[in-house]
Protein backbone atom coordinates (compact mmCIF):
# COMPACT_ATOMS: atom_id res chain seq x y z
CA UNK A 1 0.00 0.00 0.00
CA UNK A 2 1.20 3.43 -1.18
CA UNK A 3 2.01 5.79 1.56
CA UNK A 4 -0.23 8.46 2.39
CA UNK A 5 0.50 12.11 1.19
CA UNK A 6 1.54 14.75 3.56
CA UNK A 7 -0.35 18.32 3.50
CA UNK A 8 2.29 20.92 1.78
CA UNK A 9 2.38 24.17 3.18
CA UNK A 10 1.50 26.51 -0.23
CA UNK A 11 2.58 30.45 1.08
CA UNK A 12 2.88 31.91 -2.40
CA UNK A 13 0.32 31.75 -5.36
CA UNK A 14 0.98 32.68 -9.10
CA UNK A 15 0.81 36.14 -10.64
CA UNK A 16 -0.83 34.23 -13.75
CA UNK A 17 -2.38 30.88 -14.56
CA UNK A 18 -0.99 30.21 -17.99
CA UNK A 19 2.65 31.09 -19.42
CA UNK A 20 2.83 30.28 -23.66
CA UNK A 21 4.72 31.04 -26.57
CA UNK A 22 3.39 34.70 -27.93
CA UNK A 23 1.61 34.32 -31.24
CA UNK A 24 0.01 31.38 -30.81
CA UNK A 25 -3.37 29.86 -29.04
CA UNK A 26 -3.53 28.02 -26.52
CA UNK A 27 -5.54 25.43 -27.80
CA UNK A 28 -2.55 24.73 -30.56
CA UNK A 29 -0.10 23.88 -28.07
CA UNK A 30 0.73 20.78 -25.46
CA UNK A 31 -0.02 21.71 -22.09
CA UNK A 32 2.37 21.44 -19.09
CA UNK A 33 1.08 21.51 -15.83
CA UNK A 34 2.64 22.64 -12.64
CA UNK A 35 1.06 21.78 -9.51
CA UNK A 36 1.05 24.18 -6.62
CA UNK A 37 3.38 22.18 -4.33
CA UNK A 38 5.91 22.34 -7.48
CA UNK A 39 5.15 26.50 -7.80
CA UNK A 40 6.20 26.71 -4.11
CA UNK A 41 9.25 24.70 -4.46
CA UNK A 42 10.11 27.21 -7.28
CA UNK A 43 9.41 30.36 -5.93
CA UNK A 44 10.60 29.28 -2.54
CA UNK A 45 14.15 27.79 -3.73
CA UNK A 46 14.49 30.08 -7.23
CA UNK A 47 13.35 33.60 -6.23
CA UNK A 48 13.41 33.63 -2.62
CA UNK A 49 16.97 31.90 -2.79
CA UNK A 50 16.29 29.43 0.25
CA UNK A 51 18.77 26.40 1.01
CA UNK A 52 16.23 23.07 0.28
CA UNK A 53 16.48 22.45 3.87
CA UNK A 54 14.83 25.82 5.11
CA UNK A 55 12.60 25.43 1.88
CA UNK A 56 11.53 21.64 3.10
CA UNK A 57 10.76 22.85 6.59
CA UNK A 58 9.40 26.24 5.59
CA UNK A 59 6.66 23.73 3.20
CA UNK A 60 6.44 21.05 5.86
CA UNK A 61 7.99 18.13 4.13
CA UNK A 62 11.71 16.28 3.87
CA UNK A 63 14.31 17.69 2.26
CA UNK A 64 14.66 14.45 0.53
CA UNK A 65 10.92 15.19 -0.52
CA UNK A 66 11.68 18.91 -1.34
CA UNK A 67 14.30 17.56 -3.74
CA UNK A 68 12.12 15.46 -5.78
CA UNK A 69 9.45 18.07 -5.85
CA UNK A 70 11.72 20.86 -7.43
CA UNK A 71 13.60 18.56 -9.43
CA UNK A 72 9.59 17.84 -11.19
CA UNK A 73 8.98 21.52 -11.42
CA UNK A 74 12.05 22.51 -12.81
CA UNK A 75 11.96 19.72 -15.09
CA UNK A 76 8.61 21.12 -16.60
CA UNK A 77 10.09 24.86 -16.73
CA UNK A 78 12.97 23.49 -18.97
CA UNK A 79 11.15 21.47 -21.19
CA UNK A 80 8.59 23.53 -21.31
CA UNK A 81 10.75 26.68 -22.58
CA UNK A 82 12.64 24.10 -24.93
CA UNK A 83 9.82 22.41 -26.49
CA UNK A 84 7.66 25.77 -26.95
CA UNK A 85 4.86 24.02 -24.74
CA UNK A 86 2.02 26.25 -22.22
CA UNK A 87 3.06 26.57 -18.69
CA UNK A 88 -0.33 26.03 -17.11
CA UNK A 89 -0.04 27.07 -13.71
CA UNK A 90 -2.74 24.92 -11.39
CA UNK A 91 -3.92 26.95 -8.38
CA UNK A 92 -7.24 26.39 -6.71
CA UNK A 93 -8.49 27.76 -3.74
CA UNK A 94 -8.13 25.42 -1.06
CA UNK A 95 -11.55 24.26 0.36
CA UNK A 96 -12.39 25.05 4.15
Amino acid sequence: MARPKKCRRICGRPAHSCFKPNGIPLGKLKQVEILPEEFEALRLADFENMSQQQAADQMGVSRQTFGNIINRARFKVASSLVEGNALVLDYKEPEQ
